[in-house]
């Protein structure tokens, strides 16, 4: 895809940071990562509507997040709505950016006009360029998305101080399109010794998996989009599952000061029959 002069390109903020900026680097990772992870998964998982997913650094999260990853390859999505805290800017409510382009060192990710205007009808929605200028926790989920699906648009939401209520209703107000995945960016614990962090994270995983709603920001940072899902599940009698939990000091980090991940996914319909 190529840019013309009236489209407004948000250019990678972390590459080289959180992941290879070379593409042939960061394309090598990821189909690596995805193979590792369709490897483990259970042949009859079926397509989820929602994942939830980890932002940090490839070489800590990026075997885990590409187990939700690997769930969703080739499916029929053509609309990503993305979920992801703010870590850079304070403010109010939940964040659109002023742009209609993503480009990661993989192409460009153009913006859906259409859930845009859908979005901006939501109540706290606004246009904040400062609030995404930074963030990674949207953009690291991008390159996964551009590998494993053949074509879509993007709605990426970087989420404020704002009520976990009014984050289910844009996830509401768009939910009815078909071809929509929702896509929540969140770590769980941070900084815990090894065991201490294993033990607070399967805590945080049995409350989503019983699609509960009190997480708070100590127990996964992206808290507020998670306990928004649960909230649409609850409603709409969503399946959970487990796809991968681990920490840094399983991947690349010491064992004294670790951050945990996870992948969950979340059916409409099936799962894994197993």
């Amino acid at each position: 895809m190529q840019a013309s002069r009236s489209n407004i390109v948000r250019h990678p903020a972390v590459a080289d940071m959180f992941y290879p900026g070379a593409s042939d680097e960061l394309c090598s990772f990821v189909n690596h990562a995805l193979e590792s992870a369709s490897a483990e998964l259970p042949e009859d998982l079926s397509s989820p509507k929602a994942i939830i997913v980890p932002h940090a650094g490839y070489i800590y999260s990026g075997l885990t997040a590409a187990f939700a990853y690997a769930s969703i390859k080739h499916a029929a999505i053509k609309r990503v709505v993305l979920l992801g805290p703010a870590h850079q800017v304070s403010f109010y409510g939940i964040a659109l950016p002023d742009c209609n382009i993503f480009e990661t060192p993989l192409g460009l990710v153009r913006l859906d006009s259409e859930a845009v205007q859908i979005a901006l009808q939501q109540s706290g929605v606004q246009l904040n360029k400062s609030a995404h200028a930074q963030e990674h926790s949207l953009e690291v989920q991008l390159p996964f998305l551009q590998t494993v699906l053949d074509d879509f648009e993007l709605l990426p939401l970087c989420i404020g101080s704002v009520e976990p209520d009014a984050v289910a209703q844009v996830i509401e107000s768009l939910w009815g399109y078909g071809e929509t995945l929702f896509v929540i960016s969140s770590d769980l614990s941070h900084f815990h010794t090894y065991d201490e962090a294993r033990r607070l994270d399967l805590q945080s995983i049995e409350t989503i998996l019983s699609r509960r709603t009190y997480l708070n920001h100590d127990q996964a940072c992206g808290g507020t989009g998670i306990n928004a899902l649960m909230k649409v599940a609850q409603r709409r009698g969503l399946k959970t599952q487990l796809l991968d939990y681990r920490n840094s000091g399983d991947t690349a980090g010491d064992r004294n000061r670790v951050v945990g991940y996870a992948s969950i996914a979340l059916f409409e319909n099936g799962g894994c029959n197993a």
